[in-house]
């Protein structure tokens, strides 16, 4: 009985023979071309993966050119994926931004005043104002937090509101 070369391969049957005959040799291929890192066994599982997605069009005499073209490339692609994931692992962020350098410096300049004000203030308008604004605490917390009533807080917190928007102009908090 004649054997047909020219069948495709979608026989089942016929595909793990191929399996079985090529498996071993594609993996140790890929391996030695490549080493491990790279995981020889799973590139060599979807190179026969695609073989048979395309097993209408190749023909067994064609399977073992196949499998390791397409192993090949695909360890090949991989390399490239992994010099690209290399080359932006090393390079370090960028600090860009949109802000224009003068509204940075001026920024910076208001930054720098409101903290000589806040130092200026009293210990008790301070915590107090900080408490409330920074913080997001209210009047009665702070009051319970501080041992004072609530009156002395909202009068410590207007109090150092009104201080710096006397020494920062347009000074706007919520």
């Amino acid at each position: 009985m004649k054997k047909d070369l020219h069948l495709n391969i979608c026989n089942e049957t016929l595909f793990e023979n191929i399996y079985n005959k090529y498996i071993k040799n594609l993996q140790d291929f890929l391996y030695y071309r490549y080493g491990e890192n790279l995981n020889p066994a799973d590139k060599a599982q979807d190179a026969f993966a695609k073989l048979w997605e395309n097993c209408s069009k190749v023909t067994s005499d064609k399977a073992k050119s196949f499998l390791f073209t397409t192993a090949n490339n695909l360890m090949l692609n991989e390399v490239k994926h992994q010099k690209v994931v290399l080359k932006y692992k090393n390079e370090s962020p960028k600090q860009y931004t949109n802000e224009n350098p003068e509204f940075i410096l001026e920024k910076e300049q208001y930054l720098k005043k409101y903290q000589e004000v806040l130092s200026k203030l009293s210990e008790e308008q301070r915590t107090a104002f900080l408490l409330n604004k920074v913080e997001g605490k209210k009047h009665q917390e702070i009051a319970d937090l501080l041992g004072v009533t609530k009156k002395v807080v909202e009068y410590r917190i207007y109090s150092a509101f009104d201080q710096l928007k006397k020494e920062l102009e347009n000074f706007k908090i919520k």
